[in-house]
């Protein structure tokens, strides 16, 4: 099996070698951390989906202003409330050649709702998919859903055939460490085709020569992307040419980085809303000296750590101001309506001290907390930032900081190992209801609240985010909204942080585009 992708990769080496040397662009990026798989279905991660996203294509796809586009569908329609059309791109090859089709977006649903996917909500609203013709296919929702194509810009398309062949039919779990052959080698319809792949040490793409858009416009003819945890070496092979382009970018490094001649720093705002977490469901914390109950089932405990968290310190020491601190679950950005009208609790360890107090907790106790250190934006250092203030109100913190790698299999279900979090979420759909479905909604076998960590749970809040689903009506939408998240702040379902910023570091002889949901599309970068 793996002679079918060493051939896909000289078929696509001797398409690029015609090019002469002068003509060769190579373009070298690193990252902080890897992809987890090249199967587009295994981990809801933005990073493994904005690289597969270079490979693999759904049937709308995002453009660098984030506006939703055609992509292996050229249009869709609605025929009834419940019943979508879309007519698929005719022409369209995948990289070994095997042709696009009907049967393939079939194939796709049905491995999406499968065990072992992690984008299962992509599908929460479809009843079934039914193929009409080679080139038209029919989804039918269970209720009318008028966002149905905003949460599908990461859903991507994958050949039945190949899948078959290669006994990769369903995905395989990447948090359980579960493989098949489709972790580890990919087919999709995308701009780009995986040459080759050395996971966390390099992957080498190369351009598909057979791409159906011929109106985006690049030169690339080799990209090489290297993980590099550290940020020190990581700003150390941008400045020294040893790389084209790199990101994060460390806060403390951006003026460095613009100081130097050849080099600059793009930032900008970023959709993604950084959280804490605490288990509310267990009976008993796994990981606490607090044995026979829950603290963080009485509200005032969640209150108290909520208080002692001094969000202004950490924008400015920790994210040297390159973070706005949030009072809900989304960006102010996505929820232009009401996002005005929350406020944070404000900082304040004197009441925090009394609020444990209240509870029973005059002498603090011990927590575990998990954080991965190569994911967000100084996520570590934000981790020790709030271990060291949670500790000046008599709370012991046990910070658990890992590789997103390890970080992921231990606090998502089905280990959910973790008692106190900290993660970031950017709604795929650049809406509400994403948020409220899969973060803040009870976790159910649906797959609603299959990112709710904390076991909160308000049936409550779920009536409400299944009548926004389908709510067409964009006023009475945003106070269905409002009500909702004011249920959670009420509650204090979570300790929402900061919408952290972008910051990605480059060569001035590099032309690319800044997504704000921090996506990176190849296709996009020239050369110069």
């Amino acid at each position: 099996m793996r002679k079918t992708m060493m051939v896909l990769g000289m078929a696509a080496a001797v398409a690029v070698s015609s090019a002469s040397v002068a003509e060769a662009k190579t373009f070298r990026w690193a990252f902080q951390g890897d992809a987890q798989s090249l199967d587009p279905h295994s981990l809801n991660e933005t990073f493994t989906l904005g690289l597969l996203g270079n490979v693999y294509e759904g049937l709308v796809r995002r453009g660098p202003d984030l506006q939703n586009l055609p992509a292996l569908a050229t249009h869709w329609e609605i025929l009834e409330p419940n019943r979508w059309r879309f007519y698929l791109r005719k022409g369209v090859k995948y990289h070994n050649g095997n042709d696009f089709n009907a049967d393939d977006v079939v194939f796709t649903y049905e491995r999406t709702i499968a065990e072992g996917s992690d984008v299962k909500t992509r599908m929460a609203t479809v009843a079934s998919v039914k193929k009409i013709d080679d080139h038209t296919v029919d989804f039918i929702t269970k209720a009318p859903n008028p966002i149905l194509t905003s949460e599908w810009s990461t859903w991507y398309i994958m050949d039945k055939e190949w899948s078959e062949a290669n006994g990769s039919q369903r995905p395989t779990d990447v948090t359980a460490g579960k493989e098949n052959f489709a972790t580890r080698n990919a087919n999709g319809t995308g701009a780009f085709i995986v040459k080759s792949r050395e996971t966390d040490v390099k992957t080498v793409l190369v351009p598909n020569p057979n791409w159906w858009d011929k109106d985006v416009k690049h030169n690339l003819t080799q990209v090489i992307m290297t993980p590099i945890g550290s940020d020190a070496t990581r700003v150390a092979a941008l400045l020294s040419g040893e790389i084209d382009m790199m990101y994060p970018v460390p806060v403390q490094d951006m003026k460095r980085i613009d100081g130097n001649a050849a080099t600059e720093v793009l930032a900008g705002p970023e959709l993604r809303t950084i959280f804490l977490g605490m288990d509310q469901a267990r009976d008993e914390l796994l990981h606490s000296s607090v044995k026979g109950k829950n603290p963080f089932k009485d509200i005032r405990v969640r209150e108290a750590f909520y208080r002692a968290i001094n969000i202004d310190a950490i924008k400015a020491k920790v994210m040297r101001g390159l973070s706005t601190p949030s009072a809900i679950m989304i960006s102010p950005k996505l929820f232009a309506a009401h996002a005005d009208s929350f406020k944070r609790r404000a900082y304040d360890p004197a009441k925090s001290k009394a609020l444990l107090a209240e509870a029973g907790y005059s002498d603090g106790f011990e927590v575990g907390m998990d954080c991965p250190n190569n994911r967000y934006v100084n996520d570590e250092k934000i981790c020790q930032a709030v271990v060291a203030m949670l500790a000046k109100v008599g709370v012991k913190v046990n910070l658990l900081a890992q590789p997103k790698a390890l970080y992921f299999k231990k606090v998502l279900r089905p280990s959910w190992d973790t008692s106190f979090y900290l993660l970031g979420w950017t709604p795929g759909s650049f809406d509400s209801w994403n948020v409220m479905y899969n973060i803040i909604g009870s976790p159910q076998e649906s797959g609603r609240g299959k990112f709710n960590l904390t076991g909160y749970a308000n049936p409550k809040f779920d009536a409400l985010t299944d009548k926004v689903l389908s709510e067409t009506d964009a006023a009475k939408r945003d106070e269905m909204i409002r009500q909702a998240y004011r249920m959670s702040v009420d509650d204090i379902a979570y300790i929402p942080l900061h919408q952290q910023g972008l910051a990605w570091g480059k060569k001035k002889s590099i032309s690319l585009k800044q997504r704000a949901d921090n996506q990176f599309m190849l296709y996009h970068v020239t050369v110069n």
